[in-house]
């Protein structure tokens, strides 16, 4: 059924409304809430395109709530997000139709950085201390390519980049698979899980309300 406008104008809001909230996000280095923002937006989009075209003339060259995404849940080991992503094209065709970059060769693309990243985490995981200039040896591939991914987990508190001679070694500040704290942001209840559970929303064991947990192990500033 067709959209009204004030339906069309609801979504367009909401979209805008989440997407700034995203961006809040990413400027205090909040990836993981920042990623949780962009994809509820996803659930805006189609109104938000219809209501830009029809009432704004806009043209969209890229979608920033997919783009959003597309960056950063290859780097956090993610693959649901992008299946979410490749049934978002599916049910509304209009996405790609309507947008100037090819969605799908992006999302495709992404899927290549996320095989990449998992061979690169698999790898630091088994190799302690592994040297950075060391990466395309081991792993083949650009050097530049590893150096980005490093560079940008460094960033979001997943690894840390030690200085060895001209080049670092590299130590994960955690596994994914390691037991970690955790706070509810609902009740303040404190819990343990793998560290990879808290990629995503969760129910609380306490208030049972399903929420993105706050991880407070070591301090470590929230990926």
């Amino acid at each position: 059924m067709p959209m009204t406008k004030a339906e069309m104008e609801e979504h367009n809001q909401q979209y805008h409304a989440l997407m700034a909230q995203a961006e809040a996000a990413l400027r205090q280095g909040l990836t993981r809430q920042a990623v949780q923002n962009a994809l509820a937006a996803w659930d805006h989009i189609d109104g938000m395109m219809q209501y830009a075209r029809k009432y704004e003339d806009a043209q969209f060259d890229t979608i920033p709530a997919i783009d959003l995404v597309l960056e950063y849940v290859p780097l956090l080991l993610d693959f649901r997000q992008l299946d979410k992503l490749d049934a978002l094209l599916r049910d509304y065709r209009r996405i790609e139709r309507d947008t100037a970059a090819d969605v799908g060769q992006q999302l495709a693309e992404a899927r290549e950085r996320m095989s990449a990243a998992y061979r690169l985490w698999d790898y630091i995981e088994h190799h302690p201390d592994v040297r950075q200039a060391e990466l395309r040896v081991a792993l083949g591939g650009k050097q530049q390519q590893w150096a980005d991914i490093v560079t940008a987990w460094e960033k979001m508190g997943l690894l840390r980049r030690i200085p060895d001679g001209n080049t670092y070694r590299l130590a994960l500040n955690t596994r994914m698979g390691e037991l970690v704290p955790a706070k509810c942001p609902e009740c303040g209840n404190l819990t343990q899980a793998p560290k990879a559970m808290f990629l995503d929303e969760m129910p609380c064991p306490q208030c049972k309300k399903r929420a993105l947990f706050v991880l407070v192990a070591d301090e470590q500033p929230e990926a």
